[in-house]
């Protein structure tokens, strides 16, 4: 009664919570002495249903962004809400669990008091500032004139307006946007930016310390760009991203004075606060190019020294040149040549294997951003987060120290490979049963198959021990 009891609470903790455990099944070759792992998975090509079933599996959930621990994923008008005789829509942010991709809580967005949503893409982009503010800010189309941008509270879903940002006579579609320094101007100074979708125009909105916005483009909020790669290339295409460069010193560190813009009809261009481009894919070998341009994305870390560039490898088809092998909604992980030059990078992976081919209806961007840690013996740590609107999303550690090439000793019943039995394991095994990917230490009871007599054989070591 004891253990039959034990496995029933088991059970419904595990498909209540679902504690994430599956992995993309990969060992990545260590390049250079840095190692990648990936801690966990979920999407369509490892987790299946159990990712399909997720509110924030919807082509309205369309950006993610890791900080401090957590990923918080927003999604436009989720919720419906009656209120006397309204029947409004609420967006919300899902709150994760950036260790094990279980969901912590469920946001709903308010402003002012009154629910935050019932309008076009209201929370199209979530991201984290250099100093942990969250924000939100919506989609705004080719008529409006100010791109809003709120604070966001990661605990209760309150929004309190930053600015209303004005873009001048120039008018186009913005989709996404990028923060770089302080939203409040407590700390530092911030530097706003998004790109015009079907367009030539970047938006750019500056504010020093303690000060409000300007323009960003010597006073003006816009500016029309003239040089593009490839030459054919005359303007951005749907969706286009704009990702901000750290100074490399104190006093350019929030500037971001050099920027990549990744707009769908190119690869990833390098420009500077004048709008002349700084770098381009001219140099690079054909083979690290993205095998499509169906989708948006680029982020940069540095590790141990070296500088590295993340940037969306395929959406929904294409095949890598090293392998010949059809894939999906990776990134590639390249280190920068000298100089940072992209013309010199060489490419490390190319992660997941997989994480799903879906059309998610033309969101083209693949959120990506990065956080530091160091691990016990003070090596550095970088923690990858990548996420693919309605097709899945991923967490690698990436470090000299990352995984390692000896052989740990196996512990019986040591699913999820921590160093421990415990019921954290069991959670791990159903998983596994419930998704259909399995690893061998998920065969407790070494019978060849993994199923609920595993469960059975491991609750019977906690029981023991």
């Amino acid at each position: 009664m004891k253990k039959s009891l034990l496995l029933f609470l088991v059970m419904a903790a595990s498909w209540a919570a679902s504690m994430w455990a599956i992995t993309d099944g990969v060992t990545y070759e260590a390049v250079n002495g840095i190692r990648i792992q990936n801690l966990w998975i979920q999407d369509r090509a490892h987790t299946g249903e159990q990712w399909s079933s997720k509110p924030y599996c919807n082509t309205s959930a369309r950006t993610a962004v890791m900080t401090d621990g957590y990923i918080y994923i927003s999604r436009t008008n989720a919720n419906t809400v009656i209120q006397g005789t309204d029947t409004l829509s609420q967006s919300v942010v899902y709150k994760l669990n950036a260790a094990t991709g279980e969901m912590v809580k469920e946001l709903p967005l308010t402003l002012d008091g009154a629910i935050y949503g019932n309008s076009v893409l209201n929370a199209n982009t979530v991201g984290v500032d250099n100093f942990g503010h969250l924000y939100i800010s919506p989609y705004t189309s080719e008529l409006a004139t100010e791109q809003p941008v709120y604070l966001l509270d990661g605990e209760t879903g309150e929004l309190t307006l930053v600015a209303r940002l004005e873009k001048g006579d120039a008018l186009a579609r913005c989709d996404y946007i990028d923060v770089m320094g302080d939203l409040t101007r407590e700390e530092a100074e911030c530097n706003i930016m998004t790109v015009g979708a079907s367009s030539e125009l970047l938006y750019r909105w500056h504010a020093e310390q303690g000060e409000d916005f300007e323009g960003g483009f010597e006073g003006d909020p816009y500016l029309a760009i003239l040089d593009f790669y490839p030459e054919t290339v005359t303007q951005w295409g749907y969706a286009p991203v704009v990702k901000m460069v750290l100074g490399e010193d104190e006093d350019t560190r929030y500037s971001g004075e050099l920027f990549y813009v990744d707009g769908f009809s190119s690869s990833p261009i390098l420009y500077d606060a004048t709008g002349t481009m700084v770098d381009n894919f001219e140099e690079v070998d054909p083979a690290f190019w993205p095998m499509d341009v169906g989708a948006n994305g680029v982020c940069e870390f540095t590790l141990e020294g070296r500088n590295f560039i993340v940037f969306v490898a395929a959406q929904y088809t294409g095949v890598d040149e090293a392998t010949m092998i059809n894939k999906a909604c990776q990134v590639y992980i390249c280190e920068l040549g000298e100089g940072m030059s992209l013309g010199g990078m060489q490419r490390y992976w190319m992660v997941p294997d997989e994480l799903g081919a879906v059309s998610d209806g033309g969101t083209r961007v693949e959120s990506m951003n990065v956080e530091y840690s160091t691990d016990d013996q003070g090596n550095e740590v970088v923690t990858l987060f990548i996420y693919k609107c309605y097709n899945g999303m991923a967490v690698y550690k990436i470090g000299t120290n990352v995984g390692g090439d000896d052989p740990q000793p196996v512990v019986k019943g040591d699913v999820n490979g921590d160093g421990e039995v415990n019921i954290a394991d069991v959670n791990t095994a159903i998983d596994m049963i419930l998704s259909g990917n399995s690893t061998a230490a998920a065969d407790v009871n070494g019978d060849g198959e993994v199923n609920i007599a595993d469960v059975n054989t491991l609750i019977d070591i906690i029981l023991n021990n």
